[in-house]
């Protein structure tokens, strides 16, 4: 099948997407010498004790061959126990992100372009919000929390409004900022809700967006960012809140900015980060791929990527990939009668640049797909890369491994000898448990 590509370094030759049924590898213990020393979080297992099947390099499969040994019935019985294990916990304590801002500053178009695959243009005819409205996406999505978005009216000085009950359960703060406008009222509202946020839960991320700068020079960008930066943290200077770090991102609605300052303020809440990026990291330098990223497939969130710097041209590839498997798979995936999905356990997809450049995707999970970037003459290599892609599923699949644990424990009412009551009540990220706020 061949699909054409509106990218101007796509050639002509398109998409295809196949439905490979590969054996599964053997499964070896990795050796550690291969892992970077990278920070691991206390409730994981460590990278150098995870029971992970050997990457292998070319000469190894030269004299070994390319046959796994695994019968096809055993694989997919495999893949449908680790299928159950990786997803999301059923859980109502769930780590919370707030949107706040002024009114019409764009927190609203935010929420409903990411997370909902609203058109920007339809973002126009969206009315203003006037109450807290509270969305939980943990059911079609990877990324397991609720997101809050805040009119702009709302008061802090309100006695109604319980302001410690919220800031007290939150993992991330964004403030939205329309650069379009005066922000010197803004800059006023967001020292006076980080603040009080801050001496609440000083655990909370502070993230701030300079929003709508698709409109804006590339010169002014830059300007309006550092001016803004600069008069927030005097503020917090001057208020004796040194310790208090926002970060800052230009972004925009019309282009990939706001998917990517997402998915930063996403990795910050997912305490697995080390880990995922420490296997990706193995697999790029035993594959011959230059990027590997993994994706939350119905926000084109990144939840993790290995250590090397993300060039925003590499991922507004991967996302546009990902959005031609899922619309041609709408179209030629499903089932004559229209059931089925567009992304399941057998998504893959080849995508081949005229500049020597190939896009692989491969299906990690039902949430998660991992695109890699990599060079037409390391793709001839397929054999080894599909091998050591089958070790890197393996080892995410036991990272998130604790989901059946915390399940059984919440099943036998802390009746298990293996359940202890910190972790039922932990709060949950993807599954896992964070640890209490």
């Amino acid at each position: 099948m061949s699909v054409q590509h509106s990218a101007e370094s796509l050639a002509g030759s398109g998409a295809n997407l196949h439905h490979p049924h590969h054996p599964h590898p053997h499964h070896l213990p990795l050796p550690h010498h291969h892992h970077p020393h990278l920070p691991h979080h206390p409730h994981l297992p460590h990278p150098h004790h995870l029971p992970h099947p050997q990457l292998r390099k070319e000469e190894d499969l030269c004299k070994d061959g390319l046959g796994y040994g695994v019968e096809e019935e055993e694989e997919e019985e495999e893949e449908e126990d680790s299928e159950e294990d990786i997803s999301p916990a059923q859980d109502n304590d769930k780590p919370k992100i707030l949107l706040m801002g002024l009114r019409r500053s764009g927190k609203s178009s935010i929420q409903k372009v990411v997370f909902h695959k609203m058109s920007p243009n339809e973002t126009l005819f969206l009315e203003s919000t006037n109450k807290i409205y509270k969305d939980d996406i943990s059911s079609s999505s990877f990324v397991h929390f609720q997101i809050w978005d805040f009119p702009g009216q709302v008061d802090f000085f309100d006695p109604t409004f319980d302001y410690e009950m919220i800031f007290r359960g939150t993992g991330a703060l964004i403030f939205v900022i329309d650069a379009q406008d005066d922000y010197m009222e803004a800059l006023g509202r967001l020292h006076l809700t980080v603040s009080r946020a801050y001496r609440v839960n000083p655990d909370i991320n502070f993230e701030v967006f300079v929003h709508k700068v698709d409109g804006l020079s590339d010169d002014h960008k830059i300007e309006t960012q550092r001016d803004i930066h600069q008069r927030a943290n005097d503020d917090l200077t001057d208020a004796g809140l040194d310790k208090l770090h926002l970060s800052f991102y230009l972004t925009s609605i019309y282009d990939h900015s706001i998917f990517e300052a997402f998915s930063k303020v996403v990795q910050k809440l997912i305490p697995q980060l080390p880990t995922l990026e420490n296997l990706l990291n193995i697999f790029i330098s035993n594959s011959g791929i230059e990027k590997a990223f993994l994706f939350d497939v119905l926000s084109k969130i990144y939840v993790a990527t290995d250590s090397s710097p993300v060039d925003m041209q590499s991922y507004e590839l991967c996302c546009d990939m990902i959005d031609v498997v899922i619309d041609v798979s709408c179209i030629y995936g499903l089932k004559e009668d229209g059931s089925g999905t567009a992304y399941d356990k057998d998504s893959l997809a080849i995508i081949k640049l005229n500049n020597t450049t190939v896009l692989y995707l491969k299906e990690v999970t039902k949430f998660l797909a991992l695109v890699c970037i990599l060079r037409e003459e390391s793709f001839e290599k397929k054999g080894l890369i599909d091998y050591n892609f089958h070790c890197l599923r393996k080892a995410i699949h036991e990272v998130f491994e604790v989901t059946v644990v915390r399940r059984s424990c919440l099943d036998d009412q802390l009746d298990s000898p293996g359940c202890s009551s910190s972790a039922v009540k932990a709060p949950v990220l993807n599954g896992t448990p964070r640890g209490r706020m």
